[in-house]
């Protein structure tokens, strides 16, 4: 396939924008496929957001050229002074190995193994699921906004391995560095049962606020940013003055706020705003609140 001179021209001129430059899915606060949000939490971890990001889904012709152009099937695609270095594969095995680090100019990372626990009944259960897989082992992941997953495997030879009620948890880098202090436990309740985990360095669980508590915390002059998540309709059918809409003129003042700032996100019933609560918590906000019943329950 040839490449459109045209648009040859606009890739070389990003790449050339930033020392390191990413084409993904979607944006690093906002990726909208699991391999570019894996590749841009690890870049991110490492660069604190300096680097050149490219959204190919806002650009058909970006989206085809970057294939071409770097003989490259799939996206993302990360280059570093003008050369590709690779796709989320390797990316990924760069991260794990502590390649990427050098590469981008920092010392390797720390691999000491974190210290977790799991509790005499979890680890039965456990050893119950791994006898039916000889020769496989347990792998925990914990992705950049902090959604833990459990998966039966080999190893892979790149993972940090620890050792709790002798059971071996294999992780990636980022993985274990999150992991530090987890306990994993076995629930049984009337909803079913499962393992349940506890991640000490994870963001504070979005809580709800009752509209008798945002009244009397607006009232005593708190500094709560309330966002208003309902449609444009809706706003003006039951309005809010003391609430900002979430347009994009807000997104873009988020996505570099003050991460102790309290928000609290409202909705017509208290469902789509919980929604927005736990994306925004997984961006590191530390004080986010769902109202309670939306903007029903306080218009009546």
């Amino acid at each position: 396939m040839t490449l459109d001179p045209a648009v040859r021209d606009r890739i070389e001129q990003q790449i050339a924008s930033h020392r390191y430059v990413l084409y993904m899915k979607g944006t690093p606060k906002m990726p909208q496929c699991g391999f570019s949000a894996r590749v841009a939490g690890m870049i991110d971890q490492l660069l604190d957001g300096d680097y050149a990001a490219y959204n190919v889904l806002e650009d058909d012709s970006i989206r085809e050229g970057i294939k071409v152009y770097g003989d490259w099937p799939t996206i993302p695609q990360l280059y570093v002074d003008g050369e590709l270095v690779g796709g989320c594969d390797i990316i990924t095995e760069m991260f794990n190995s502590g390649e990427l680090h050098e590469t981008f100019g920092l010392e390797k990372p720390d691999r000491t193994p974190p210290e977790i626990e799991i509790t005499d009944k979890a680890a039965e259960k456990i050893r119950e699921f791994l006898d039916a897989y000889p020769g496989n082992h347990l792998h925990f992941s914990i992705d950049s906004g902090w959604d833990a997953q459990f998966q039966v495997g080999p190893k892979q030879g790149h993972e940090i391995e620890t050792e709790a009620a002798g059971i071996t948890v294999l992780m990636d880098l980022a993985s274990a560095q999150r992991a530090k202090g987890a306990k994993i436990d076995w629930v049984e309740s009337v909803q079913g049962e499962g393992l349940k985990l506890d991640l000490p360095g994870a963001p504070a669980a979005v809580k709800q606020m009752t509209p008798a508590e945002l009244q009397e915390r607006l009232n005593s002059g708190e500094r709560l940013l309330v966002i208003d998540t309902r449609s444009e309709a809706n706003r003006a059918d039951k309005p809010l003055d003391f609430a900002r809409p979430l347009d994009a003129d807000l997104m873009a003042e988020l996505k570099d706020g003050d991460l102790n700032q309290p928000l609290v996100f409202v909705c017509d019933v208290g469902v789509t705003s919980q929604q927005y609560a736990e994306h925004y918590r997984k961006q590191g906000y530390t004080q986010v609140y769902n109202l309670e019943g939306g903007a029903a329950a306080i218009s009546g």
